[in-house]
């Protein structure tokens, strides 16, 4: 492992680099961030840690991702602070571009996956998914990975960026990491900086509904509405605003009628003004016997 952690902010300095590293018969692993890192991150890099090589690590709030009235301005950042994470975690190199730098004069070439992105965070955030699969294949090509390493908090994003790569042939493995949680159960996120105590108190609503989810689905439950149920009853219990909480198979994310298979609850919900998202997998019911 090269000493130290380069700080990288142009596409074609770090493509030399990776390069060099794959000519030299290395192995690149990759963590891709918008930044105001927190333990989640720090395990993503654990994870790609070990599985071997040297391991890029990406800051940029990706502006095409955000919609008109989302919160691109004031989404939270913590240069010193990540930058410190990353050299502690063991990071080679930190790749902090700028928005000149990934989206030049003239760029015209979007990247879309057109079904998996269509429900549930798609139709509530139009043109998010098509943002997050241009910036990723852009960061893809830039730091030329073997693997990339993803949260599993965004179930979604992380069904997405799957089917992208293996439609585009990228020669990169798409790792999903768990997520990681406090000790309460809520699902660790650079958003949470923007609850209040009170606020942070209800967003535990989200956590457990889904546990009470999945505990009925262990208990045999397999109706989706109750199943769903149990997760709105909680939102509603702290005046939560419910986006959504869709069954939704594991693979495919489309939405299903019963539980008879691996699936998957998908949350997001907004407490005060801020939108969280969560999910839970749920077990696939034990067959009777004939």
């Amino acid at each position: 492992m090269s000493r130290g952690m380069q700080i990288i902010r142009s596409v074609g300095e770090l493509q030399a680099w990776a390069d060099g590293v794959r000519r030299n018969g290395g192995r690149i692993t990759f963590v891709p961030t918008m930044g105001y890192l927190h333990e989640g991150h720090a395990e993503l890099m654990r994870a790609a840690r070990r599985s071997g090589g040297e391991l890029v690590v990406s800051i940029f709030v990706n502006p095409t991702q955000f919609g008109p009235n989302e919160d691109l301005d004031r989404y939270p950042r913590s240069p010193e602070r990540d930058q410190a994470l990353c050299e502690a975690e063991g990071a080679s190199v930190l790749f902090l571009p700028e928005a000149s730098e990934m989206y030049p004069a003239g760029a015209q070439t979007w990247v879309e996956v057109t079904g998996l992105s269509r429900d549930h965070s798609g139709a509530d955030r139009p043109g998010h998914f098509r943002g997050v699969t241009t910036i990723v294949t852009k960061l893809f090509l830039a730091a030329k990975p073997h693997a990339a390493f993803f949260g599993e908090k965004d179930y979604q994003q992380l069904a997405v960026i799957r089917q992208m790569a293996r439609d585009l042939n990228f020669d990169v493995e798409v790792v999903g990491v768990p997520t990681v949680r406090e000790a309460d159960g809520l699902a660790l996120s650079s958003r949470n900086k923007y609850l209040s105590p009170e606020e942070r108190r209800r967003a535990l609503a989200l956590s457990r509904g889904l546990e009470a989810a999945r505990r009925a689905a262990e208990g045999g439950e397999r109706d989706v509405g109750r199943l769903t149920g149990l997760v709105e009853d909680e939102l509603r219990r702290v005046d939560a605003d419910i986006d959504y909480v869709h069954l939704v198979d594991a693979a495919t994310l489309e939405r299903i009628g019963t539980l008879d298979g691996r699936a998957v609850i998908l949350v997001a919900a907004r407490i005060g003004n801020t939108r969280l998202i969560d999910n839970m997998t749920l077990p696939a019911p034990v067959r009777e016997r004939a």
